[in-house]
């Protein structure tokens, strides 16, 4: 593979004192962030929160602006809308108000047609979901990114051994907390294409992780008379150009997406090139450290 770095000698594991304490700020944000969400306070999408998506398809090309004041006259505050200039479609999602989630959709459409009256349109489709299934959609999400971490654990203590395993389950709910809290501090949505973002990120940081172990474990076969420390950091500077290439190459492809991409895949975009970078990090400043000071009466290599 391309080496853009060669023959490094950084003392990676020296600094997990000081990677310890940025990754317990990034921690504790996540956990505050779940705690908000779990209790409603986020800025939730319709997906959790409950509200009402519809889509109309109109007969010429039709501005967001106009469709946006027409809806705001209509007395619906802050609607959230989305263009599709190619098909004159725009989808127009409204978290849940004070009045009824099914006269949302017909006030929408009554005002529509008064404002804009030289541009007919027909109802693609209309989406209504109520609190309670905001809230069911809240904890399944919350299982499903529960089940994919004991997944990670189950299979990468079957191919290593259970402290690597505590490492690399350590490491990915770090990525998924620290994308979340930093998503939750920015004021960003937290919907439902967030979660594919976060659960995308933690497979992404669990490949980088284990490249990182796997030359870990061969390294600690045939350097028996070297301490722990010293393997893992040479293993780690033996694999950092790998990691730099293989981050660089996901980083330009989210980077194009998030400018180029428009406006529906913008947030999913945005969390891929934050969990690039963390999930890059926890592969050399969480995972390994964790292994390391995990304690463990059998030895870190196998005979």
């Amino acid at each position: 593979m391309l080496e853009i770095i060669k023959n490094t000698n950084i003392d990676f594991m020296g600094k997990r004192k000081y990677t310890f304490i940025i990754s317990g700020i990034l921690s504790i944000l996540g956990i505050i962030a779940i705690v908000q969400v779990a209790n409603g306070r986020a800025n939730l999408g319709i997906d959790f929160a409950g509200g009402t998506a519809i889509q109309l398809k109109f007969e010429k090309p039709v501005s967001l602006h106009e469709v946006r004041k027409a809806v705001e006259e209509s007395g619906i505050r802050d609607p959230e809308l989305q263009d599709f200039p190619a098909v004159n479609k725009v989808l127009i999602r409204v978290k849940k108000t004070e009045q009824q989630l099914g006269q949302v959709s017909d006030a929408i459409t009554l005002a529509i047609s008064q404002k804009l009256p030289n541009n007919k349109y027909v109802v693609d489709s209309t989406t209504v979901i109520g609190p309670k299934v905001g809230s069911r959609l809240r904890v399944d999400t919350a299982q499903a990114v529960l089940i994919s971490v004991v997944g990670i654990l189950v299979y990468v203590a079957f191919r290593f051994k259970f402290n690597f395993a505590v490492g690399a389950t350590i490491a990915t709910f770090h990525d998924v907390l620290a994308v979340l809290g930093i998503f939750y501090v920015l004021g960003k949505e937290i919907n439902l294409i967030l979660i594919t973002a976060l659960l995308t990120i933690a497979g992404y940081s669990l490949t980088d992780t284990v490249v990182v172990f796997d030359r870990i474990r061969e390294n600690l076969k045939i350097r028996l008379k070297d301490s722990v420390e010293s393997v893992m950091n040479l293993s780690i500077n033996e694999v950092l150009s790998r990691t730099i290439v293989t981050s660089m190459t996901v980083l330009i492809t989210s980077i194009a997406l998030f400018f180029f991409g428009g406006e529906v895949i913008h947030d999913f975009s945005l969390a891929m090139i934050v969990g690039v970078i963390i999930g890059t990090y926890s592969s050399v400043f969480v995972a390994s450290p964790v292994v390391l000071l995990w304690p463990s009466k059998k030895p870190l290599a196998k005979k």
